[in-house]
């Protein structure tokens, strides 16, 4: 897919404002708790201008801040932009910002598990209940929706699995239910660049800026863009709850915004070309990229994102015993075993059949092999397909040790 030239030159000058920036190429690091005023009628300026980038106190933002947010705005459509320690932060303060007790929420199946979890035992304990939809539901969420619902909580493609929602239907039918409802996704895997959610009718785009907008795996950010409706509310709801991040983290994120194009050109290009290998490999049942007809909901990847990231996964043939899963994993050159994805680095790691249906409350699984999730980072792609070759190889090695051994007992 070609990679949308507009967002580009975004990336490049959205939030470079010359009072962010102070004449430099960045934006300033501006740590401040206190702010100081000369006047009586300066504090008070400040405080009727605290949410427009006026500086009041330090959690509400500094200048360092304001250009991260704006730039997040601009690149996403937004009106606001909160900014969170980390993505959980992100997702479950967003949530937190729009419920209350007695309420209702509606959370794909496909959601990443700390989203799964916080719904499940924290929104519990605060009296709101969650319930589960699948991941290709489509329309048919009406069905789901009762009259307390409060949010609808989608993610794609889902974690780990990779299936993408037919958005736009499950958009239109929430909206001709109940309009009020706010409906979130975790927009991670897109880095909000592959699909502009906020264009297509969601209230509030999610990310964990941890991953592709730092892009170096080396700091922890979320961020929330919501539209006009919803934007005072969450703003000042996470204020509330204590929520921010701080300059230097807000500084490297918004220089990772100046290269995330290139990145992601190179994440795309490589991805797609491993995947095709995968689904070559005689060991190799299914391979799940949203760019590959055979990934579930590549109709809808096709019809509404502008790319993809460096995120997916396959399934092998057979499960691997532990034996066989630390001979594939222990040995790899540039695949390393890491939860996070999103930086330069490649990573691997791998997940049994069991691991997947405990997270998918609905549908299960249709599969019986080990799962292996990959990020594609950017080294030589020859380099890394021959180091997953290698990997297979390695399976089938101590398989056939194993099948020696035990016809000489």
């Amino acid at each position: 897919m070609k990679f949308p030239n507009e967002v580009q030159t975004t990336l490049v000058h959205a939030g470079r404002d010359k009072r962010f920036t102070q004449g430099a190429v960045n934006s300033v690091i501006q740590r401040a708790s206190s702010i100081v005023f000369d006047s009586v009628e300066d504090k008070k300026k400040a405080t009727e201008k605290r949410t427009q980038y006026e500086l009041f106190y330090g959690r509400r933002g500094t200048l360092t801040h304001f250009a991260l947010q704006e730039a997040m705005c601009e690149l996403e459509g937004g009106a606001g932009c909160y900014l969170y320690p980390c993505g959980a932060a992100a997702i479950t303060n967003t949530i937190l910002a729009f419920v209350k007790t007695g309420d209702h929420i509606l959370l794909t199946e496909g959601a990443y598990e700390p989203t799964q979890e916080f719904c499940n035992e924290i929104l519990t304990d605060l009296g709101v209940k969650t319930d589960y939809f699948p991941i290709l539901v489509g329309e048919n969420i009406a069905e789901y929706i009762k009259p307390n619902t409060k949010v609808v909580f989608l993610e794609a493609p889902s974690s780990v699995t990779m299936e993408v929602h037919d958005i736009p239907a499950i958009v239109k039918a929430v909206r001709k239910i109940n309009p009020e409802i706010v409906i979130m996704l975790d927009n991670s895997w897109s880095g909000g660049v592959f699909f502009p959610a906020l264009a297509h009718d969601i209230d509030i785009s999610i990310q964990a800026g941890t991953k592709y907008l730092v892009g170096h795996s080396d700091a922890m950010i979320g961020t929330a863009v919501a539209n006009e409706r919803c934007w005072p509310q969450l703003r000042e709801r996470s204020y509330l709850m204590g929520q921010m991040c701080d300059a230097d983290t807000a500084y490297i994120t918004a220089r990772g915004l100046r290269t995330l194009a290139v990145r992601l050109k190179q994440h795309q290009e490589s991805s797609l070309k491993v995947a095709k290998w995968l689904t070559k490999h005689p060991l190799v049942e299914r391979v799940n990229h949203p760019a590959l007809a055979s990934c579930k909901g590549h109709q809808f990847f096709k019809r509404d994102f502008l790319g993809h990231s460096g995120l997916f996964s396959f399934i092998l043939k057979e499960r691997l015993s532990e034996a066989q899963l630390a001979e594939f994993l222990d040995e790899f050159k540039y695949f390393s075993m890491a939860f996070s994805w999103g930086g330069f680095e490649s990573l691997i790691l791998a997940n049994q059949p069991e691991d997947i249906a405990r997270i998918r409350p609905i549908s299960g699984v249709d599969f019986d092999g080990t799962l292996i999730r990959i990020h594609i980072g950017l080294e030589d792609v020859d380099h890394l397909i021959a180091d997953l070759e290698a990997g297979l190889n390695r399976i089938n090695t101590n398989k056939n040790k194993i099948t020696a051994l035990q016809s000489l007992v």
